[in-house]
């Protein structure tokens, strides 16, 4: 899963290896209203692809009664993940485990949990790839539990703007396999669960998905 993309804000790293990210920083107020109104206080948080580790740290401190374990794939962002957890990490931040969420079956070693979030990941994976972190995330949701999956999407297979329409370009120039997934697409991959759609700053869609 792992891709040497160009993208146009890439994460910069400290002297500690602690990383940051400009979308990240942009969209975590936005994204952690979402989650204060619809998200457990309680139980086991599975955060997939957890990049720098800055959301990591800022959810779970807003989340005191959620147990937080950050994933990810790469190397220097499971470092920069456990950089942020000695710096600014509350108690309930587990240290970061290795995670390649389009492995089928992964939900055997990292479920069930009671919310799961997803930033920024789909339109960088393949659509194999992508299938098989929304089957894993429909099979690891605990009874009840709730999966935030936020990014941009296709809307009826069309981008809804100019910005995104370039982006979109840019990612199938590197690598035609990726692109922004349609949202009717990833809603079949998660049937039969119940899912709900907030709109978000910049194009950008959260889907809500909810376990029976």
């Amino acid at each position: 899963m792992t891709r040497r993309l160009t993208l146009p804000d890439a994460p910069s790293s400290g002297t500690d290896r602690r990383m940051s990210a400009p979308s990240a920083r942009r969209n975590m107020a936005p994204i952690l209203e979402v989650l204060h109104t619809h998200a457990p206080a309680e139980g086991r948080a599975l955060e997939i692809a957890a990049g720098t580790g800055e959301h990591a740290v800022a959810f779970s401190r807003a989340f005191p009664g959620l147990d937080w374990q950050p994933t990810d794939l790469d190397p220097d962002r499971l470092a920069s993940i456990e950089a942020w957890r000695q710096a600014e990490g509350p108690a309930n931040l587990r240290p970061p485990q290795n995670l390649n969420a389009a492995t089928p079956g992964w939900h055997t070693t990292h479920g069930p949990a009671d919310m799961i979030l997803l930033v920024n990941l789909l339109h960088l994976i393949a659509d194999a790839e992508a299938e098989a972190v929304l089957t894993g995330i429909a099979q690891a949701l605990a009874p009840g539990g709730k999966a935030f999956l936020y990014g941009p999407f296709l809307r009826n297979g069309e981008t809804t703007s100019e910005g995104d329409a370039a982006f979109h370009a840019s990612l199938q120039a590197q690598d035609t396999a990726i692109g922004y997934k349609d949202i009717a697409w990833v809603r079949d991959r998660l049937s039969p669960l119940r899912t709900e759609t907030v709109e978000m700053p910049s194009n950008n869609l959260i889907i809500i998905v909810g376990a029976n």
